[in-house]
């Protein structure tokens, strides 16, 4: 994934409507969730929940088609996996952050639940 598609990704994701919408969205799976229902349980008006899904798909992050008169949004399951690899991709100089393969104590990660905080 280019540097360019990530900060359009990360952009997105970074207002709460909007991430509230891509998580429902990857809850979901891929049959998606209608534009208006999106709206109906994250409480936010349709113009508005257009808008913040126009910006998604923008990103690459949802997609979206037409099912008679609604629009049916999912989320780009490839996209996410791509960006969570670019951000990922120098975790713990290499090493796999597995609970079945931690981290050494040395390694710039994330404390798992089986590793102290540094």
């Amino acid at each position: 994934m280019q540097a360019d598609r990530v900060i359009r990704a990360l952009s997105a994701l970074a207002q709460e409507h909007r991430l509230a919408a891509f998580r429902l969205l990857v809850q979901a799976g891929e049959q998606g969730v209608a534009a208006g229902v999106l709206a109906e349980k994250l409480n936010v008006p349709p113009s508005s929940m257009s808008f913040h899904l126009a910006q998604l798909v923008n990103a690459g992050l949802v997609s979206q088609r037409r099912e008679s008169r609604s629009i049916i949004y999912s989320a780009d399951y490839a996209a996410m996996n791509g960006l969570m690899g670019y951000l990922t991709e120098n975790c713990c100089g290499g090493l796999s952050c597995s609970d079945d393969t931690p981290c050494s104590e040395d390694a710039a990660c994330l404390p798992s639940p089986q590793r102290k905080s540094a």
